[in-house]
């Protein structure tokens, strides 16, 4: 223990003296020297590198970073010549972020973010790939991602970076939603005195009002969980909110009042060479008072826009893991894709650079299209390809260049053949000059009769054949299904109703081969135990109760459907005199339907109570299966609206 606090103190003295002359060469020597034992020596000098930071970190000026950067330098190249452990440079980078200010720690991150290469060198990976990961979280959550914002992306982007593109931690492998990111706003009108600010507003403000304040935000809880537009009401109220906003986007067209480059650095109207960085920040501030306010800002409104173009991406893309309700139909594909368009021309009316931005966005999406394709083939490895080498990699020989497959078609088609591509599918392809008529040959017709492909079966089951039950037909596999499609097409037994269960099909097949044989017999030299000898009590008395069966049931059918009846459907006119009648009560009734408060929401934005009644029920009779004549009036009973009641009775 004393040799090695002496090992420790030796090289913390001998680190500092390198720091100030950046020499690892002679701290290599004498640390062999002192020590030659490879495990004492890297225990030693690990301890003596976290000694020398606290030194460092006592001494630290304003300009510390630098002092700082020359550390990680030196610790870097000790672990290159095998001196120090080799997760020790993120160590102490941890460290060092954790006793900074943020100021002097994004400063520092710029250091961290240049050396990405050194990172993922094989000697470091490995090692250090989960102490940045820790790192650069622990950053996160120190910082505010409203103001600062730009020091989180980059950490991001360095992490980006840094990780390969098949690292399935930084992957939402099965497509999840963060459904936990609800967006707050109030759910009642603000009732403060507006009317000095609404006499001050110029004529091309939108005029706000308390319904598109309420319309605007809900579209947050269908950006978080896109899956609702899969549910027919969620889809009418999110397209007729999304109609809303759209229109209050076009009747406010915002002018540009100062160049700007995409960069982020804008050019002040006043002044030709002054420029100033500005950031934005994509923070939602929910106050009714402010949503005027965050409309006439183009960059809130881009914001909202490609949240709608990102939401109709996914809609209409192919995802592995969307269930198959998961689809829409022709009439949403249609508006979707017009609003789409009208989307494009709002970004591209949005200054600064409108038709800039919209090109770049636009081809985004487009490349967000090949990574959805790469994520629903299980996320491959990114590989180099063969014919690629490095530069240290021995010259690889030239493959032999094959024809070019136009001239092979080319050559196919001038002595009448054709080339599919495929050996075996050109062979297929060029065995009759006419294919079509090859189809249509009688050759081709493969469905034998009953008596031919049954014969070895029946065959089979006489005694005197002494065939054992494992090497008869009925049971092989390939022979129950083909012989279940003869029997569907050409035996009347098969379509038979019957209420005894199938247990085993070569049991079925026996009993089938059995009728089979009794209603045609074969040649008369193939004598069956059924013809010999009469058949048991029982299996006579099984064979009368099938066809008593077989006489009964359909009249029994008869009878259940004449006592059920079908359903009937709630006509137009029906809607429309209900509504008249239930104007007053329609909320009870559609609580009684089964529809959510937001929904109810959404019927009170029709103007008058009857509009907001038939649409409730339009949705209904649209949207439910169980919507009809009956279970509306079992309805209408229970909450006691006799009066409705009485227009459903014929």
């Amino acid at each position: 223990m004393a040799k090695f606090e002496k090992l420790r103190g030796d090289f913390s003295v001998l680190l500092q003296q390198c720091l100030r002359n950046s020499d690892v060469t002679t701290f290599q020597k004498k640390s062999v020297e002192a020590c030659p034992n490879d495990t004492d020596r890297k225990s030693a000098v690990d301890q003596a590198l976290r000694d020398t930071l606290l030194i460092v970190l006592n001494d630290s000026t304003s300009e510390s970073v630098n002092i700082f950067e020359t550390y990680i330098k030196v610790t870097i190249n000790l672990c290159r010549k095998d001196l120090a452990t080799t997760s020790m440079p993120v160590m102490l980078l941890s460290d060092i972020f954790d006793a900074m200010t943020l100021d002097k720690c994004e400063q520092l991150f710029t250091y961290v973010e240049n050396n990405v290469e050194i990172w993922k060198e094989d000697l470091f990976f490995s090692a250090c790939k989960n102490n940045l990961l820790r790192m650069c979280n622990d950053l996160l959550r120190r910082l505010s991602r409203s103001q600062q914002t730009v020091f989180c992306g980059r950490i991001l982007l360095f992490l980006a970076k840094f990780f390969p593109f098949s690292e399935r931690s930084g992957l939402n492998i099965v497509s999840e939603f963060n459904l936990d990111n609800h967006t707050e706003y109030k759910t009642e009108e603000i009732d403060d005195d507006l009317e000095s600010m609404e006499e001050e507003k110029s004529e091309n403000k939108i005029q706000m009002d308390y319904n598109l304040y309420r319309k605007f935000w809900a579209l947050q809880d269908v950006f978080r969980n896109p899956n609702q537009c899969y549910n027919k009401v969620h889809w009418k109220v999110f397209s007729a909110n999304t109609s809303s906003v759209l229109s209050a986007f076009s009747s406010f067209k915002l002018e540009d009042q100062r160049t700007c480059s995409l960069t982020g650095i804008y050019k002040e109207s006043t002044g030709e060479n002054t420029y100033k960085e500005t950031h934005y920040f994509a923070k939602y501030l929910t106050n009714q008072k402010l949503l005027e306010l965050q409309l006439s800002d183009s960059n809130f409104r881009r914001y909202v826009l490609l949240q709608f173009l990102i939401l109709f991406q996914y809609l209409n893309s192919t995802v592995k893991f969307k269930t198959e309700t998961h689809e829409l139909k022709s009439d949403q594909i249609e508006w979707v894709k017009t609003t789409t368009e009208q989307i494009y021309v709002l970004l591209v009316e949005t200054p600064p650079d409108g038709k800039v931005f919209t090109e770049i966005v636009k081809n985004i999406l487009k490349r967000e299209e090949y990574w959805n394709a790469w994520k629903n083939d299980g996320c491959p490895a990114f590989k180099r390809p063969l014919h690629i080498s490095s530069e240290n990699d021995e010259p690889r020989k030239l493959k032999k260049l094959k024809r070019q497959m136009g001239d092979v078609i080319r050559d196919a088609q001038f002595v009448g053949k054709f080339n599919m591509g495929n050996s075996e599918l050109t062979k297929l392809w060029n065995l009759c000059p006419n294919n079509l008529e090859a189809c249509k040959s009688k050759d081709r017709d493969f469905l034998p009769s009953l008596e031919v492909y049954f014969e070895e079966a029946i065959m089979q089951l006489d005694p005197a054949a002494m065939v054992e039950d494992e090497y008869k037909k009925v049971n092989d596999g390939n022979f129950g299904w083909r012989a279940l499609r003869l029997l569907a097409r050409r035996s009347p037994h098969f379509f038979v109703h019957g209420n005894n269960p199938i247990n085993k099909l070569p049991e079925y097949l026996e009993t089938m081969i059995k009728k089979i044989a009794k209603d045609r017999p074969l040649q008369s030299d193939v004598k069956m135990e059924a013809d010999e000898t009469p058949p048991p009590e029982s299996n006579e008395h099984e064979f009368n109760e099938d066809v008593l069966k077989q006489e009964s049931e359909p009249v029994d059918c008869e009878n259940s459907n004449a006592k059920t009846g079908k359903l009937n459907f709630v006509t137009v006119e029906m809607i429309e005199q209900l509504s008249e009648v239930l104007k007053n009560n329609w909320e009870k009734l559609a609580s009684k339907l089964g529809y959510a408060a937001d929904e109810i929401d959404f019927f009170r934005g029709k103007p008058t109570q009857y509009e907001q009644c038939k649409t409730m029920l339009d949705i209904w009779v649209d949207a439910d299966e169980d919507a009809s004549v009956e279970n509306l009036a079992y309805i209408l009973e229970g909450l006691d609206f006799h009066e409705a009641l009485g227009l459903l009775k014929p």
